[in-house]
């Protein structure tokens, strides 16, 4: 919700004190924790990351196969939208084929067990065999089945080119020639049907390897999973641009395609107003698992897009399960492996935006859209196999007016990429510029203005590009690079972060290790404004801990540790005081990790309540954690009066600040974010609830930003609002009264209350800022005014200005 929109309806006080009022939880220093990301946020019960196959038994187990899970094993086993456990190591099993019978999983192994398949009994979860099938690591073994003829066991080996058979005791049978095989499936007759992913085709063989008949799905189709159901249909999940699952009969003759299963275009489809990029009820993001029970139950797995070379860090797991009619009954979600989200401002945090995915809310999934379209963008950074970033699944944002930038970035990283969004690609972030080619190694910041700040390695200063608007399409606009040389007085610059609303700049440093912080933050108040060599507050963070990532908002530095403890330790940039030292307030539901394993793995907001949103990487949970701070005596800007937009004035007029919990004593920071120059005028007290000032506009329309500060340095959140060029008064009369000595000039069209002013001038031609000011005054009731003024007989000609 907007504030001043809201402002502009509800217009008393008291009203106002009490709807702020009942958002604050006590006056005391206090904070909350929830999560988003995984269905569940405790660590027994979390979701595994990045299933990327996916296996049903006939009474609705699922069990999935990941790449990694720090806290859990490779094969996750799920049952009626609950968690029941897993199997084997976190780092086991390779994670791109898994299949089984009443017995056994079987599933690829991966490291120094690449190419083999394990055997592990459904009853202990003890892995009891393994055998070769490929002589090669990686995702070399893409499909496995059992076949309900005759028990044995199929496997692809892709780089192989090759079907392999062997028994369940790991015993080889045969092996025939296909050329790049993939995901596999035996029908009720034992005939395998093998998929070829690039080429669009799923082949036909009979036990023996006999080829009998070719499926061609067309050029841009890519089958990614096959099952065949009790019905005897083959099923084929499509991650080409249709995005959906295709479902063949007839298999006995000669299959052809009878239905769908799913919308077509997955989550990129906009039939019936959807957005583009909206995940949900069948708008599959990347199938990799098809599967049923004996209810006629269908169960879906997705791995959102997302790619880089080490899998565990692809997409997320995004389970579907829905009755034999179609209804969707539950689903299960996990982030990827790790990464953070950040608070959208519109939405005032309700939605949050990591590198690939956007989320929303709290304690739960929240999984509302995948930013990526690998169609339409093919050489989106975050799909590139090859990046050696780890992926880019941390996120910087900023959002301004209705325009998003978003940087994606990985664990340690020195470059970042930047996207932006319009109304034609929905949720899909469009790629832009790459930020870093030149390596920012000494911090990089998007700023809340979307201005960039950029420490580039071995250059001594800090880069500053300013945003200048958006083109057409909507990507930003920035101005060429200034540098400002880094203070002295920091050493080594690890990280840089700005405040726009108060001009606050934060530098830390003081590591050799560019990816970690060191031991020293200097906070700068107006540093556009010029004061870029003496820090107002010097924070010392304790090394022993390993300080890896800062976020700032409003008065609060937020601080998060590596290797060490799973705090989050707030320091108050004024006074530079530890406030508090955020661990977990909720540990029976949720579970917030070790620590903080990454650069950017930190974000900080604060909400229009005033109250501090931090997001914190939890790759141990595979969420992310929110911890909500309330600090003791946190005061709240509700709306002023007059309301936003504000009419400017060359004179000074009172300002009503309307909020809760001021206190006396309080001070007002008073800021034009567009030419960052900030005041403190003087501030009456009326009452906890209401402060009036007497402040100067400009008549030129600007952005403005007001702050409330209390005894202690508890800062509000900026209150942000614009002011608006007066009127234009109109002289309607000019009367000689007085015998001709005196003149009077009236009028109308001016602002009740405000100040104007009268110039005078002998030539027209001057410039106003020439001309003389004879007299100010105060317009009246409706905008009136009304000036008598002496004439001079010397002068032959005088004209007149009402100026607001």
């Amino acid at each position: 919700m907007n504030t001043n929109n809201f402002m502009n309806r509800i217009k008393s006080p008291v009203i106002i004190a009490a709807l702020m009022l009942a958002n604050i939880v006590g006056h005391a220093q206090s904070y909350t924790t929830s999560w988003v990301g995984n269905t569940y946020g405790d660590n027994a019960h979390h979701v595994g990351n990045c299933a990327r196959s996916m296996w049903v038994a006939t009474n609705g187990v699922v069990y999935t196969a990941s790449l990694w899970d720090e806290n859990a094993g490779g094969i996750g086993i799920y049952q009626n939208g609950q968690t029941l456990g897993s199997i084997g190591g976190h780092g086991e099993v390779q994670g791109c084929s898994i299949t089984g019978n009443s017995i056994w999983i079987f599933a690829e192994e991966q490291g120094v067990n690449g190419g083999k398949v394990g055997r592990y009994s459904r009853s202990t979860f003890v892995r009891e065999l393994m055998f070769t099938v490929s002589s090669t690591n990686g995702d070399s073994i893409p499909g496995l089945a059992l076949s309900p003829v005759d028990g044995l066991l199929y496997a692809s080996d892709k780089p192989g080119n090759r079907v392999r058979v062997f028994t369940t005791g790991g015993v080889w049978q045969r092996d025939w020639t296909v050329t790049s095989p993939g995901a596999l499936a035996v029908d009720s007759a034992g005939n395998v049907w093998v998929a070829q992913m690039t080429n669009g085709t799923i082949l036909e063989f009979n036990a023996t390897g006999g080829a009998l008949n070719t499926i061609s799905m067309g050029i841009s189709s890519r089958p990614s999973a096959l099952y065949i159901n009790a019905q005897n249909q083959l099923w084929v999940g499509d991650q080409g641009p249709d995005m959906n699952i295709k479902i063949y009969t007839n298999l006995t003759g000669t299959p052809g395609l009878s239905g769908t299963y799913g919308a077509t275009g997955g989550y990129l489809s906009t039939a019936g107003g959807a957005i583009k990029g909206q995940t949900g009820d069948k708008r599959f993001t990347r199938v990799v698992g098809i599967g049923s029970d004996n209810s006629g139950n269908v169960y879906v797995l997705n791995n959102p897009w997302g790619g880089t070379w080490d899998l565990g860090r692809n997409g997320g797991t995004d389970l579907h399960c829905y009755n034999s009619s179609g209804s969707l009954l539950w689903t299960l979600q996990s982030l990827n492996f790790e990464a953070v989200a950040v608070a959208d401002s519109e939405t005032d945090g309700t939605n949050l935006y990591s590198g690939k995915f956007l989320f929303t809310g709290s304690g739960g999934g929240g999984f509302v859209a995948n930013t990526i379209d690998p169609f339409t963008y093919p050489s989106d950074q975050r799909i590139n196999v090859a990046d050696q970033g780890r992926g880019s699944d941390f996120a910087l944002l900023a959002t301004v007016g209705t325009n998003r930038i978003l940087m994606a970035c990985g664990q340690n990283t020195d470059i970042f990429y930047s996207y932006y969004f319009n109304a034609t690609n929905g949720y899909i972030a469009i790629p832009g510029v790459v930020w870093g080619t030149g390596h920012e190694r000494n911090g990089f910041c998007l700023d809340s203005a979307g201005n960039v700040w950029e420490g580039r390695d071995k250059t001594f200063a800090i880069w500053f590009s300013q945003l200048t608007g958006f083109d057409a399409n909507g990507a930003p606009v920035y101005a060429a690079a200034t540098s400002t040389p880094t203070p002295a007085s920091i050493g080594q610059l690890n990280r840089i972060l700005y405040l726009p609303t108060s001009d606050t700049m934060i530098l830390a440093g003081g590591n050799t290790d560019w990816t970690s912080i060191g031991s020293r933050v200097e906070v700068y108040r107006g540093w556009r404004a010029g004061n870029t060599n003496a820090p107002n507050t010097v924070i010392t963070l304790n090394t022993n801990l390993n300080p890896k990532s800062l976020a700032a908002a409003g008065n609060y530095l937020f601080v998060g540790y590596v290797h060490t403890i799973p705090n989050i330790d707030a320091f108050n940039l004024t006074t530079g005081a530890l406030d508090i030292s955020m661990t977990n307030a909720s540990p029976a539901t949720v579970y917030v990790g070790n620590d903080v394993d990454s650069m950017y793995g930190l974000s900080a907001y604060q909400k229009l309540n005033g109250k501090y949103m931090v997001t914190k990487d939890n790759y141990n949970g595979d969420s992310v954690v929110i911890h909500t701070f309330t600090p003791a005596g946190l005061p709240i800007i509700a709306g002023i009066s007059p309301s936003s937009p504000v009419t400017g004035s060359s004179g000074s007029q009172t300002l009503t600040i309307l909020g809760v919990n001021f206190q006396s004593g309080c001070t007002v920071t008073l800021s034009n974010v567009d030419t960052t120059v900030s005041s403190s005028p003087a501030v009456t007290f009326v009452n906890s609830s209401n402060l009036t000032i007497n402040a100067t506009f400009t008549v030129v329309p600007q952005n403005w930003s007001i702050q409330v500060i209390n005894p202690g340095s508890i800062v509000s959140t900026p209150f942000n609002f614009t002011v608006a060029p007066p009127p234009q008064p109109k002289i309607s009369s000019i009367s000689l009264v007085s015998g001709n000595t005196q003149v009077i000039l009236s009028g109308t069209n001016g602002t009740a209350g405000l100040t104007y002013s009268v110039l005078a001038s002998t030539n027209i031609a001057l410039p106003l800022g020439s001309w003389t000011s004879l007299a100010t005054n105060l317009f009246g009731a409706g905008g009136s005014f009304s000036w008598t003024n002496a004439i001079d007989p010397a002068q032959p000609q005088s004209f007149f200005v009402i100026q607001p």
